[in-house]
Protein backbone atom coordinates (compact mmCIF):
# COMPACT_ATOMS: atom_id res chain seq x y z
CA UNK A 1 0.00 0.00 0.00
CA UNK A 2 1.68 3.31 -1.37
CA UNK A 3 0.97 6.56 0.85
CA UNK A 4 -1.50 7.56 -1.62
CA UNK A 5 -3.60 4.36 -0.45
CA UNK A 6 -2.64 3.66 3.30
CA UNK A 7 -3.37 0.89 4.75
CA UNK A 8 -7.05 -0.03 6.19
CA UNK A 9 -7.84 0.32 9.62
CA UNK A 10 -8.99 -3.27 11.50
CA UNK A 11 -11.98 -1.16 12.72
CA UNK A 12 -12.89 0.79 9.54
CA UNK A 13 -16.48 2.47 8.90
CA UNK A 14 -18.77 1.12 6.39
CA UNK A 15 -18.28 4.89 4.37
CA UNK A 16 -14.80 5.23 5.14
CA UNK A 17 -14.60 1.58 3.03
CA UNK A 18 -16.67 3.30 0.48
CA UNK A 19 -14.73 6.34 0.30
CA UNK A 20 -11.51 3.73 -0.98
CA UNK A 21 -13.17 2.28 -4.31
CA UNK A 22 -13.08 4.90 -6.84
CA UNK A 23 -16.14 4.79 -9.40
CA UNK A 24 -15.87 2.36 -12.60
CA UNK A 25 -17.02 2.92 -16.10
CA UNK A 26 -14.47 1.29 -17.88
CA UNK A 27 -12.88 -1.79 -18.35
CA UNK A 28 -9.21 0.68 -17.55
CA UNK A 29 -10.73 1.41 -14.70
CA UNK A 30 -11.59 -1.51 -13.19
CA UNK A 31 -7.74 -2.26 -13.80
CA UNK A 32 -6.55 0.70 -12.03
CA UNK A 33 -8.98 -0.41 -8.95
CA UNK A 34 -6.94 -3.20 -8.68
CA UNK A 35 -3.70 -1.84 -7.68
CA UNK A 36 -2.02 -0.93 -5.12
CA UNK A 37 -4.44 -2.35 -2.62
CA UNK A 38 -1.89 -3.57 -0.50
CA UNK A 39 -3.32 -7.16 -0.09
CA UNK A 40 -1.14 -10.24 1.14
CA UNK A 41 -1.20 -12.83 -2.14
CA UNK A 42 0.86 -15.53 -1.92
CA UNK A 43 2.12 -17.55 -5.41
CA UNK A 44 4.35 -20.46 -5.59
CA UNK A 45 5.39 -19.58 -1.51
CA UNK A 46 5.92 -15.91 -2.09
CA UNK A 47 4.11 -13.15 -1.07
CA UNK A 48 3.07 -11.14 -4.53
CA UNK A 49 3.77 -7.74 -4.68
CA UNK A 50 1.59 -6.62 -7.26
CA UNK A 51 -0.95 -9.26 -8.01
CA UNK A 52 -2.71 -7.03 -10.68
CA UNK A 53 0.53 -7.01 -13.15
CA UNK A 54 2.00 -11.18 -12.38
CA UNK A 55 1.25 -12.87 -15.38
CA UNK A 56 -0.69 -16.08 -14.32
CA UNK A 57 -3.25 -13.42 -12.38
CA UNK A 58 -3.49 -11.27 -15.28
CA UNK A 59 -5.78 -13.87 -17.42
CA UNK A 60 -8.11 -13.74 -14.59
CA UNK A 61 -8.47 -10.15 -14.49
CA UNK A 62 -8.59 -10.02 -18.45
CA UNK A 63 -11.53 -11.94 -18.27
CA UNK A 64 -13.49 -9.65 -15.46
CA UNK A 65 -12.49 -7.05 -16.96
CA UNK A 66 -14.69 -8.06 -20.37
CA UNK A 67 -17.30 -7.87 -18.21
CA UNK A 68 -17.19 -3.86 -18.15
CA UNK A 69 -16.41 -4.22 -21.83
CA UNK A 70 -19.73 -5.39 -22.63
CA UNK A 71 -21.70 -3.34 -20.78
CA UNK A 72 -20.16 -0.77 -23.27
CA UNK A 73 -20.50 -2.21 -26.10
CA UNK A 74 -24.03 -4.36 -26.27
CA UNK A 75 -25.84 -2.31 -22.94
CA UNK A 76 -29.30 -3.74 -24.62
CA UNK A 77 -27.51 -7.24 -23.07
CA UNK A 78 -24.97 -6.30 -20.62
CA UNK A 79 -27.18 -3.13 -18.70
CA UNK A 80 -30.24 -2.61 -16.90
CA UNK A 81 -32.03 0.19 -15.51
CA UNK A 82 -32.12 0.03 -11.82
CA UNK A 83 -35.17 1.34 -9.99
CA UNK A 84 -33.10 1.77 -6.61
CA UNK A 85 -30.61 4.76 -8.18
CA UNK A 86 -32.52 5.74 -11.14
CA UNK A 87 -29.80 4.99 -13.50
CA UNK A 88 -28.54 2.33 -16.03
CA UNK A 89 -26.44 -0.33 -14.05
CA UNK A 90 -24.07 -3.18 -15.54
CA UNK A 91 -26.46 -6.62 -15.14
CA UNK A 92 -24.20 -8.11 -13.22
CA UNK A 93 -25.62 -5.72 -10.21
CA UNK A 94 -28.98 -5.87 -11.35
CA UNK A 95 -32.36 -7.34 -9.00
CA UNK A 96 -34.50 -9.57 -11.03
CA UNK A 97 -37.37 -7.27 -11.41
CA UNK A 98 -38.91 -10.31 -13.67
CA UNK A 99 -38.45 -13.44 -15.16
CA UNK A 100 -37.37 -11.35 -18.18
CA UNK A 101 -34.77 -10.57 -16.54
CA UNK A 102 -33.36 -13.37 -15.67
CA UNK A 103 -33.47 -14.85 -19.18
CA UNK A 104 -31.30 -11.90 -19.99
CA UNK A 105 -29.43 -12.38 -17.64
CA UNK A 106 -28.46 -16.26 -19.37
CA UNK A 107 -28.01 -14.29 -22.46
CA UNK A 108 -25.49 -12.90 -20.91
CA UNK A 109 -23.44 -15.62 -19.44
CA UNK A 110 -23.76 -17.77 -22.68
CA UNK A 111 -21.90 -14.23 -23.97
CA UNK A 112 -19.47 -14.01 -21.82
CA UNK A 113 -18.30 -17.32 -22.05
CA UNK A 114 -18.07 -16.96 -25.85
CA UNK A 115 -15.78 -13.41 -25.18
CA UNK A 116 -13.31 -15.77 -22.71
CA UNK A 117 -13.61 -19.13 -22.85
CA UNK A 118 -13.33 -19.40 -19.03
CA UNK A 119 -14.63 -18.83 -15.81
CA UNK A 120 -15.06 -14.70 -15.60
CA UNK A 121 -15.86 -15.22 -11.80
CA UNK A 122 -19.09 -12.68 -11.81
CA UNK A 123 -21.82 -15.25 -11.61
CA UNK A 124 -21.39 -16.22 -7.62
CA UNK A 125 -21.61 -12.17 -7.09
CA UNK A 126 -24.50 -11.64 -9.24
CA UNK A 127 -26.15 -14.96 -7.52
CA UNK A 128 -25.17 -13.62 -4.02
CA UNK A 129 -26.98 -10.49 -4.11
CA UNK A 130 -30.17 -11.72 -5.78
CA UNK A 131 -30.63 -14.36 -3.07
CA UNK A 132 -30.23 -11.47 -0.29
CA UNK A 133 -32.72 -9.10 -1.35
CA UNK A 134 -35.49 -12.19 -0.59
CA UNK A 135 -34.02 -13.48 2.64
CA UNK A 136 -32.95 -10.12 4.13
CA UNK A 137 -36.73 -9.25 3.48
CA UNK A 138 -37.75 -12.54 5.50
CA UNK A 139 -35.37 -12.47 8.21
CA UNK A 140 -36.55 -8.39 8.74
CA UNK A 141 -40.38 -9.77 8.76
CA UNK A 142 -39.54 -12.62 11.52
CA UNK A 143 -37.30 -10.97 13.43
CA UNK A 144 -37.65 -7.44 13.39
CA UNK A 145 -33.86 -6.89 12.41
CA UNK A 146 -32.68 -3.98 9.66
CA UNK A 147 -31.40 -6.33 7.32
CA UNK A 148 -33.37 -5.62 4.01
CA UNK A 149 -32.52 -1.55 4.55
CA UNK A 150 -28.52 -2.33 5.09
CA UNK A 151 -28.65 -4.71 2.03
CA UNK A 152 -30.25 -2.47 -0.17
CA UNK A 153 -28.16 0.84 1.07
CA UNK A 154 -25.13 -1.44 0.13
CA UNK A 155 -26.85 -2.33 -3.49
CA UNK A 156 -27.64 1.64 -4.03
CA UNK A 157 -23.75 2.21 -3.60
CA UNK A 158 -22.44 -0.67 -5.44
CA UNK A 159 -24.59 0.51 -8.10
CA UNK A 160 -22.62 3.69 -8.29
CA UNK A 161 -19.65 2.61 -7.89
CA UNK A 162 -19.92 -0.04 -10.23
CA UNK A 163 -17.88 -2.55 -8.18
CA UNK A 164 -17.42 -6.59 -8.08
CA UNK A 165 -18.83 -8.70 -5.30
CA UNK A 166 -17.31 -11.97 -5.03
CA UNK A 167 -19.12 -14.90 -2.72
CA UNK A 168 -17.42 -16.78 -0.23
CA UNK A 169 -19.50 -19.79 0.69
CA UNK A 170 -17.69 -22.81 0.71
CA UNK A 171 -15.83 -23.92 4.25
CA UNK A 172 -13.28 -26.33 4.60
CA UNK A 173 -15.95 -28.16 6.61
CA UNK A 174 -13.06 -30.77 8.75
CA UNK A 175 -14.74 -33.26 9.83
CA UNK A 176 -17.55 -33.92 8.02
CA UNK A 177 -19.48 -36.09 10.70
CA UNK A 178 -19.76 -33.41 12.42
CA UNK A 179 -21.59 -29.77 12.98
CA UNK A 180 -19.62 -26.41 12.76
CA UNK A 181 -19.63 -26.33 16.69
CA UNK A 182 -18.28 -29.37 17.43
CA UNK A 183 -15.18 -29.54 14.89
CA UNK A 184 -12.19 -29.87 16.79
CA UNK A 185 -10.76 -26.44 15.04
CA UNK A 186 -13.55 -23.81 15.21
CA UNK A 187 -12.15 -22.01 12.35
CA UNK A 188 -13.18 -24.85 9.78
CA UNK A 189 -16.47 -22.92 9.71
CA UNK A 190 -16.45 -19.17 9.63
CA UNK A 191 -17.84 -17.95 12.92
CA UNK A 192 -18.38 -14.62 14.62
CA UNK A 193 -15.83 -14.11 17.57
CA UNK A 194 -17.32 -10.97 19.00
CA UNK A 195 -19.52 -8.29 18.76
CA UNK A 196 -18.91 -4.58 19.70
CA UNK A 197 -20.80 -1.36 19.47
CA UNK A 198 -19.07 -0.77 15.71
CA UNK A 199 -19.52 -4.11 14.45
CA UNK A 200 -18.71 -7.81 14.35
CA UNK A 201 -15.48 -9.99 13.52
CA UNK A 202 -15.63 -12.91 11.70
CA UNK A 203 -12.93 -15.60 11.51
CA UNK A 204 -11.93 -18.71 9.09
CA UNK A 205 -11.57 -19.94 5.78
CA UNK A 206 -13.12 -20.02 2.35
CA UNK A 207 -12.44 -22.15 -0.07
CA UNK A 208 -11.98 -21.94 -3.64
CA UNK A 209 -13.41 -18.79 -3.91
CA UNK A 210 -14.25 -17.98 -7.91
CA UNK A 211 -12.53 -14.56 -8.52
CA UNK A 212 -11.88 -13.89 -4.82
CA UNK A 213 -8.42 -11.36 -5.24
CA UNK A 214 -9.86 -10.10 -8.26
CA UNK A 215 -13.25 -8.60 -7.04
CA UNK A 216 -13.55 -5.62 -4.49
CA UNK A 217 -15.98 -6.91 -1.97
CA UNK A 218 -16.31 -10.59 -0.58
CA UNK A 219 -19.93 -11.70 0.70
CA UNK A 220 -19.46 -14.62 3.16
CA UNK A 221 -22.27 -16.77 3.30
CA UNK A 222 -23.27 -19.80 5.22
CA UNK A 223 -22.17 -22.98 3.52
CA UNK A 224 -25.11 -25.63 4.59
CA UNK A 225 -27.62 -26.05 7.13
CA UNK A 226 -27.73 -24.40 10.33
CA UNK A 227 -29.01 -25.87 14.22
CA UNK A 228 -29.17 -23.50 17.46
CA UNK A 229 -25.96 -24.76 18.42
CA UNK A 230 -24.29 -22.85 15.35
CA UNK A 231 -25.64 -19.33 15.60
CA UNK A 232 -22.36 -17.77 15.64
CA UNK A 233 -21.71 -19.80 12.35
CA UNK A 234 -24.73 -17.86 10.63
CA UNK A 235 -23.37 -15.04 9.42
CA UNK A 236 -23.70 -12.96 6.28
CA UNK A 237 -21.18 -9.75 5.56
CA UNK A 238 -19.30 -8.00 2.71
CA UNK A 239 -15.85 -7.40 3.88
CA UNK A 240 -13.69 -5.53 0.87
CA UNK A 241 -11.15 -7.32 -0.63
CA UNK A 242 -8.36 -5.48 0.72
CA UNK A 243 -9.54 -5.50 4.49
CA UNK A 244 -6.82 -6.06 7.37
CA UNK A 245 -6.50 -9.59 8.54
CA UNK A 246 -7.38 -11.21 5.11
CA UNK A 247 -4.65 -13.47 3.88
CA UNK A 248 -5.26 -14.75 -0.05
CA UNK A 249 -3.67 -18.03 -1.64
CA UNK A 250 -3.39 -18.57 -4.93
CA UNK A 251 -4.87 -21.67 -6.16
CA UNK A 252 -3.10 -23.69 -8.49
CA UNK A 253 -4.21 -25.01 -11.74
CA UNK A 254 -2.98 -27.02 -14.69
CA UNK A 255 -0.31 -25.51 -17.09
CA UNK A 256 -0.58 -22.48 -15.41
CA UNK A 257 3.16 -21.58 -15.65
CA UNK A 258 3.09 -21.72 -19.14
CA UNK A 259 1.51 -17.95 -18.43
CA UNK A 260 5.40 -17.60 -17.48
CA UNK A 261 6.91 -18.29 -20.80
CA UNK A 262 7.39 -16.61 -24.02
CA UNK A 263 5.03 -16.25 -26.80
CA UNK A 264 1.65 -17.28 -26.61
CA UNK A 265 0.79 -20.47 -28.80
CA UNK A 266 1.37 -22.75 -25.92
CA UNK A 267 -0.72 -21.14 -23.48
CA UNK A 268 -3.96 -22.31 -25.87
CA UNK A 269 -5.97 -19.08 -24.71
CA UNK A 270 -3.89 -16.32 -23.84
CA UNK A 271 -5.81 -13.61 -22.82
CA UNK A 272 -7.95 -14.97 -20.82
CA UNK A 273 -8.31 -17.38 -17.85
CA UNK A 274 -10.17 -18.21 -14.15
CA UNK A 275 -8.82 -17.87 -10.61
CA UNK A 276 -9.52 -19.57 -7.77
CA UNK A 277 -8.11 -18.19 -3.94
CA UNK A 278 -7.78 -19.63 -0.31
CA UNK A 279 -9.17 -16.87 1.69
CA UNK A 280 -8.15 -16.66 5.18
CA UNK A 281 -10.13 -13.87 7.48
CA UNK A 282 -8.23 -13.55 10.97
CA UNK A 283 -10.44 -11.58 12.98
CA UNK A 284 -11.57 -9.25 9.99
CA UNK A 285 -13.98 -6.42 11.33
CA UNK A 286 -17.41 -6.16 9.34
CA UNK A 287 -19.82 -2.81 10.63
CA UNK A 288 -23.03 -3.20 11.56
CA UNK A 289 -24.26 -1.43 7.95
CA UNK A 290 -22.64 -4.36 5.96
CA UNK A 291 -23.84 -7.25 8.40
CA UNK A 292 -26.71 -8.95 6.60
CA UNK A 293 -27.39 -12.20 9.37
CA UNK A 294 -26.03 -12.42 12.42
CA UNK A 295 -27.28 -15.70 14.40
CA UNK A 296 -30.27 -16.28 12.51
CA UNK A 297 -29.25 -19.72 12.26
CA UNK A 298 -32.66 -20.81 11.03
CA UNK A 299 -32.63 -19.11 8.00
CA UNK A 300 -28.93 -20.67 6.67
CA UNK A 301 -30.54 -23.68 4.73
CA UNK A 302 -33.27 -21.06 2.86
CA UNK A 303 -30.55 -18.92 1.84
CA UNK A 304 -28.30 -21.83 0.36
CA UNK A 305 -31.24 -23.33 -1.33
CA UNK A 306 -32.33 -20.29 -3.20
CA UNK A 307 -28.61 -19.59 -4.16
CA UNK A 308 -27.74 -22.48 -5.50
CA UNK A 309 -31.42 -22.11 -7.76
CA UNK A 310 -29.87 -19.00 -8.84
CA UNK A 311 -26.69 -20.49 -9.30
CA UNK A 312 -27.43 -23.38 -10.76
CA UNK A 313 -29.05 -22.09 -13.24
CA UNK A 314 -25.96 -20.06 -13.96
CA UNK A 315 -24.25 -22.54 -15.73
CA UNK A 316 -25.95 -21.74 -18.65
CA UNK A 317 -22.57 -20.00 -18.86
CA UNK A 318 -20.94 -23.12 -19.83
CA UNK A 319 -22.88 -23.06 -23.06
CA UNK A 320 -20.54 -20.22 -24.09
CA UNK A 321 -17.55 -22.25 -23.22
CA UNK A 322 -18.91 -24.83 -25.45
CA UNK A 323 -19.63 -22.80 -28.08
CA UNK A 324 -15.77 -21.97 -28.48
CA UNK A 325 -15.38 -25.63 -28.12
CA UNK A 326 -17.40 -26.67 -31.21
CA UNK A 327 -15.75 -23.53 -32.91
CA UNK A 328 -12.83 -25.39 -32.08
CA UNK A 329 -13.22 -28.81 -33.28
CA UNK A 330 -14.97 -27.38 -36.37
CA UNK A 331 -11.76 -25.81 -36.99
CA UNK A 332 -9.47 -28.34 -36.30
CA UNK A 333 -11.76 -30.56 -38.74
CA UNK A 334 -11.30 -27.79 -41.54
CA UNK A 335 -7.89 -27.66 -40.76
CA UNK A 336 -7.25 -31.12 -41.18
CA UNK A 337 -9.22 -31.01 -44.64
CA UNK A 338 -12.31 -33.63 -43.23
CA UNK A 339 -15.16 -31.14 -42.94
CA UNK A 340 -17.52 -33.03 -45.43
CA UNK A 341 -16.71 -36.80 -43.80
CA UNK A 342 -20.29 -37.60 -42.26
CA UNK A 343 -19.04 -39.27 -39.05
CA UNK A 344 -17.31 -36.42 -38.35
CA UNK A 345 -20.05 -34.36 -38.51
CA UNK A 346 -21.98 -35.95 -37.07
CA UNK A 347 -19.69 -35.56 -33.94
CA UNK A 348 -20.13 -32.17 -34.24
CA UNK A 349 -23.69 -32.37 -34.37
CA UNK A 350 -23.49 -34.33 -30.76
CA UNK A 351 -21.30 -31.59 -29.40
CA UNK A 352 -24.11 -28.81 -30.43
CA UNK A 353 -27.10 -30.77 -29.41
CA UNK A 354 -25.15 -31.80 -25.82
CA UNK A 355 -24.22 -28.15 -25.23
CA UNK A 356 -28.30 -26.87 -26.26
CA UNK A 357 -29.36 -28.96 -24.11
CA UNK A 358 -27.65 -27.64 -21.34
CA UNK A 359 -28.86 -24.03 -22.74
CA UNK A 360 -32.29 -25.15 -22.69
CA UNK A 361 -33.25 -26.30 -19.36
CA UNK A 362 -31.51 -23.32 -18.29
CA UNK A 363 -33.20 -20.68 -20.10
CA UNK A 364 -36.45 -22.57 -18.93
CA UNK A 365 -35.85 -22.38 -15.33
CA UNK A 366 -35.44 -18.81 -15.84
CA UNK A 367 -38.77 -18.57 -17.88
CA UNK A 368 -40.54 -20.26 -15.31
CA UNK A 369 -39.13 -17.98 -12.33
CA UNK A 370 -41.68 -16.88 -9.14
CA UNK A 371 -41.94 -13.76 -7.50
CA UNK A 372 -40.54 -13.84 -3.83
CA UNK A 373 -42.25 -12.23 -1.10
CA UNK A 374 -39.79 -9.32 -1.48
CA UNK A 375 -41.09 -8.89 -5.02
CA UNK A 376 -37.73 -10.67 -6.65
CA UNK A 377 -37.83 -13.56 -8.64
CA UNK A 378 -36.26 -17.01 -8.40
CA UNK A 379 -35.61 -19.46 -10.83
CA UNK A 380 -37.67 -22.56 -10.84
CA UNK A 381 -35.73 -24.68 -8.74
CA UNK A 382 -36.72 -28.08 -10.16
CA UNK A 383 -35.26 -26.81 -13.67
CA UNK A 384 -31.88 -24.76 -12.45
CA UNK A 385 -30.98 -28.45 -10.94
CA UNK A 386 -31.60 -30.37 -14.28
CA UNK A 387 -29.56 -27.18 -15.81
CA UNK A 388 -26.41 -27.63 -13.34
CA UNK A 389 -27.27 -31.66 -13.56
CA UNK A 390 -26.81 -31.60 -17.43
CA UNK A 391 -23.53 -29.50 -16.38
CA UNK A 392 -21.96 -31.95 -14.68
CA UNK A 393 -22.10 -34.42 -17.73
CA UNK A 394 -22.14 -32.88 -21.01
CA UNK A 395 -19.32 -30.65 -20.99
CA UNK A 396 -16.66 -34.17 -20.41
CA UNK A 397 -18.43 -35.83 -23.61
CA UNK A 398 -18.15 -32.53 -25.66
CA UNK A 399 -14.19 -32.13 -24.58
CA UNK A 400 -14.01 -35.89 -25.45
CA UNK A 401 -15.51 -35.41 -28.87
CA UNK A 402 -13.32 -32.25 -29.37
CA UNK A 403 -10.29 -34.43 -28.38
CA UNK A 404 -11.31 -37.42 -30.36
CA UNK A 405 -11.65 -34.98 -33.62
CA UNK A 406 -8.32 -33.05 -32.61
CA UNK A 407 -6.31 -35.94 -32.49
CA UNK A 408 -3.22 -37.50 -30.47
CA UNK A 409 -0.61 -34.45 -31.65
CA UNK A 410 -2.65 -32.26 -29.33
CA UNK A 411 -0.85 -33.50 -26.66
CA UNK A 412 1.89 -34.68 -28.02
CA UNK A 413 2.92 -31.05 -29.96
CA UNK A 414 6.38 -29.89 -29.98
CA UNK A 415 6.55 -26.49 -28.08
CA UNK A 416 6.30 -22.74 -29.48
CA UNK A 417 10.16 -22.34 -28.75
CA UNK A 418 11.03 -25.43 -30.68
CA UNK A 419 8.58 -23.98 -33.81
CA UNK A 420 11.14 -20.73 -33.13
CA UNK A 421 14.43 -22.53 -33.70
CA UNK A 422 15.72 -22.07 -36.87
CA UNK A 423 15.68 -25.99 -37.69
CA UNK A 424 13.27 -27.32 -35.74
CA UNK A 425 10.90 -24.78 -36.84
CA UNK A 426 11.15 -26.12 -40.50
CA UNK A 427 10.81 -29.78 -39.39
CA UNK A 428 7.61 -28.68 -37.41
CA UNK A 429 5.86 -26.41 -39.82
CA UNK A 430 6.67 -29.15 -42.64
CA UNK A 431 5.24 -31.80 -41.06
CA UNK A 432 2.71 -31.13 -38.45
CA UNK A 433 0.58 -28.86 -41.38
CA UNK A 434 -2.47 -30.32 -42.45
CA UNK A 435 -4.13 -28.41 -45.50
CA UNK A 436 -1.88 -26.86 -47.43
CA UNK A 437 -3.59 -23.49 -47.49
CA UNK A 438 -3.64 -23.22 -43.83
CA UNK A 439 -0.76 -22.28 -42.12
CA UNK A 440 1.04 -24.95 -39.79
CA UNK A 441 0.59 -22.37 -36.53
CA UNK A 442 -2.75 -21.32 -37.23
CA UNK A 443 -3.25 -25.02 -36.53
CA UNK A 444 -1.11 -25.75 -33.40
CA UNK A 445 -3.36 -22.89 -31.80
CA UNK A 446 -6.43 -24.30 -32.37
CA UNK A 447 -5.01 -27.56 -30.81
CA UNK A 448 -3.58 -25.52 -28.04
CA UNK A 449 -6.98 -24.37 -27.44
CA UNK A 450 -8.55 -27.66 -26.96
CA UNK A 451 -5.70 -28.86 -24.92
CA UNK A 452 -6.27 -25.52 -22.71
CA UNK A 453 -10.02 -26.02 -22.03
CA UNK A 454 -9.99 -29.82 -21.43
CA UNK A 455 -6.84 -30.55 -19.98
CA UNK A 456 -4.78 -26.86 -19.17
CA UNK A 457 -5.91 -24.46 -16.87
CA UNK A 458 -9.01 -23.62 -18.32
CA UNK A 459 -10.07 -27.16 -17.76
CA UNK A 460 -10.81 -25.70 -14.68
CA UNK A 461 -13.99 -23.03 -15.64
CA UNK A 462 -15.17 -25.87 -18.20
CA UNK A 463 -15.07 -29.46 -16.38
CA UNK A 464 -14.01 -29.42 -12.89
CA UNK A 465 -16.27 -26.25 -12.33
CA UNK A 466 -18.91 -27.92 -14.15
CA UNK A 467 -19.02 -31.10 -12.05
CA UNK A 468 -18.45 -29.25 -8.68
CA UNK A 469 -19.21 -25.66 -8.30
CA UNK A 470 -22.61 -25.06 -6.79
CA UNK A 471 -23.05 -28.17 -5.83
CA UNK A 472 -22.06 -31.90 -6.95
CA UNK A 473 -23.93 -33.80 -8.94
CA UNK A 474 -25.44 -35.91 -5.59
CA UNK A 475 -26.85 -32.35 -4.22
CA UNK A 476 -28.78 -31.62 -7.46
CA UNK A 477 -30.38 -35.15 -7.05
CA UNK A 478 -31.34 -34.67 -3.40
CA UNK A 479 -32.93 -31.67 -4.67
CA UNK A 480 -34.53 -33.15 -7.78
CA UNK A 481 -35.68 -35.95 -5.71
CA UNK A 482 -37.69 -33.34 -3.07
CA UNK A 483 -39.12 -31.65 -6.05
CA UNK A 484 -40.03 -34.31 -8.32
CA UNK A 485 -43.58 -34.58 -7.01
CA UNK A 486 -44.26 -38.44 -7.73
CA UNK A 487 -47.59 -38.47 -5.75
CA UNK A 488 -48.89 -36.41 -8.22
CA UNK A 489 -47.48 -38.08 -11.35
CA UNK A 490 -48.65 -41.77 -9.27
CA UNK A 491 -52.15 -40.54 -9.34
CA UNK A 492 -52.64 -39.11 -13.03
CA UNK A 493 -51.02 -42.42 -14.37
CA UNK A 494 -53.48 -44.46 -11.78
CA UNK A 495 -56.46 -42.44 -12.83
CA UNK A 496 -55.28 -42.67 -16.98
CA UNK A 497 -55.35 -47.22 -16.28
CA UNK A 498 -58.78 -46.70 -14.52
CA UNK A 499 -57.84 -47.48 -11.12
CA UNK A 500 -60.43 -45.24 -8.36
CA UNK A 501 -58.54 -43.07 -6.25
CA UNK A 502 -59.40 -40.17 -4.63
CA UNK A 503 -59.78 -37.00 -6.13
Amino acid sequence: MNAANPAPAREESAQTRWDRIPVIKTGDDYLASLRNRGTRLFLFGELIDEPADHPIIKPSINALRASYDLAIDDPELATAWSPLIDAQVNRFLHIVESPGDLVKKNKMQRRMGQITGTCFQRCTGLDTISVLHSVTYEMDEKHGTQYHQRYLDFLKEAQRKNILIAAGMTDPKGDRSKRPAEQADPDMFMRVTRRTDKGIYVKGVKAHMTGGWNQHWICVLPTMNLTEGDKDYAVVGMIPGDAAGITYIYGRQSCDTRAMESGNIDQGNAQYGGQEVLVYFDDVFIPHEHVFMDGEYEFAQELVTRFTAYHRASYVCKTGLGDVMVGAAASIVEYNGLEKVSHIRDKLVEMTHLNETIYSSGIASSHEATQMPSGIYMNDTMLANVCKHNVTRFPYEISRLAQDLAGGIMVTMPSEQDLENEEAGDIIRRFLKGREDIPTEDRMRILRLIENMTLGRNAVGYLTESMHGAGSPQAQRIQILRGMDVETKKWHARKLAGIKQEA
